[in-house]
């Protein structure tokens, strides 16, 4: 069964294909609210014969703007050319090399939310091998474009991001 997007989503977005996964995947993936399903094609791996790691980035890119297309309307000016997010840094820690042909599930969260920013997490799951491939996260920071700086979350981004987590994330520490 293949579960429609969500309010919000972009009719063209991916669509979560939960009947496809495994059960194993499945656990893999149980804690992360935001899933997508991506093909791995012949295309992504490089003279190594697996995955090229940029591919992994952009499996978490995909995954991420996902979840941002989920928040929907209650951020009141994301994306607009006042107000925004900026992506302040990245980690990727791979697990496993990934071949063609297989499908991977991209699990997204957010796992603590601070003042002006917050840590979303990112997890790969390989169907064919049944694991995880990578795992990573990125520090997403509220941006004023007029100002030229950061700043602070509003009480909608909080109230959208409890409502797909089902809970208030933890506070930032630091």
């Amino acid at each position: 069964m293949t579960e429609r997007p969500k309010p919000g989503d972009s009719a063209d977005g991916p669509l979560v294909n939960a009947a496809n996964r495994s059960p194993q995947v499945a656990a893999l993936l149980a804690e992360f609210p935001v899933i997508v399903d991506l093909p791995v094609v012949w295309g992504e791996m490089d003279a190594m014969g697996h995955v090229n790691g940029v591919v992994f980035i952009r499996y978490f890119e995909t995954s991420r703007f996902t979840y941002f297309a989920r928040l929907g309307p209650a951020l009141q000016g994301m994306g607009t050319a006042d107000r925004g997010w900026i992506l302040a840094s990245l980690t990727c820690r791979y697990r496993a090399p990934l071949t063609f042909p297989d499908t991977v599930s991209v699990g997204t969260r957010v796992s603590a939310v601070g003042t002006d920013r917050y840590l979303m997490e990112h997890r790969v799951v390989s169907h064919r091998l049944g694991k995880v491939a990578a795992e990573g996260d990125v520090l997403i920071v509220a941006y004023d474009y007029r100002t030229a700086g950061k700043t602070s979350l509003i009480e909608s981004d909080r109230a959208a991001i409890a409502a797909i987590e089902g809970h208030d994330p933890p506070t930032m520490k630091g």
